[in-house]
């Protein structure tokens, strides 16, 4: 059997013009791209009702609140990192690329079993490291379960099992029922 061959990486002019050919969504790290793999129906719901609460809003704000297909564009450690959240809510009237997003004021991801560590860990590294971020929600598709890590003089984190859920970028609150 013949050796793996290593994969060249790709630039990110390359992985931008590839994602607006493609079928499938991929995320990019440094040079190399990840598919992404599809969403179950109760994934898609539960962005659906945080996107459909927070909608209204956002109106009448400089703010957009944008649901799976809008990238955040991350530059952290020499590295440029492009990932799809299931949520983007971007305030800055500045940042209006039509295909990403650089300085978001909120990111949610919906927890898979596929996506947990990931989500936990590597995205969380690389979210707080935006200027820009205040608040970057965590939601558990398979229990009733927010996690909260939210900007203060440092990076805090609130679980959230009962009650409302907080959206300080819009200064709203959300009850869990709502959500999940």
């Amino acid at each position: 059997m013949g050796r793996a061959q290593p994969v060249e990486p790709i630039s990110v002019q390359e992985y931008l013009a590839g994602e607006l050919e493609s079928h499938v969504r991929h995320e990019y790290i440094d040079g190399t791209v990840y598919a992404m793999v599809g969403a179950s129906d109760r994934h898609g719901l539960i962005a659906l009702n945080v996107a459909a609460a927070l909608r209204p809003h956002v109106r009448g704000t400089p703010c957009q609140l944008f649901i799976t297909d809008m990238k955040v564009r991350i530059q952290v450690k020499g590295q440029t990192i492009f990932y799809y959240p299931d949520l983007i809510l971007s305030c800055d009237p500045g940042d209006r690329h039509p295909y990403f997003r650089t300085s978001p004021c909120m990111v949610v991801e919906d927890l898979s079993a596929s996506t947990r560590r990931v989500d936990q860990q590597e995205k969380l590294a690389a979210y707080i490291t935006l200027p820009s971020l205040r608040e970057y929600l965590l939601i558990d598709q398979d229990r009733m379960l927010v996690r909260v890590h939210r900007r203060s003089a440092d990076w805090e984190g609130q679980t959230i099992s009962l009650g409302v859920v907080p959206f300080a970028c819009l200064n709203v609150e959300l009850s869990l029922d709502i959500i999940i």
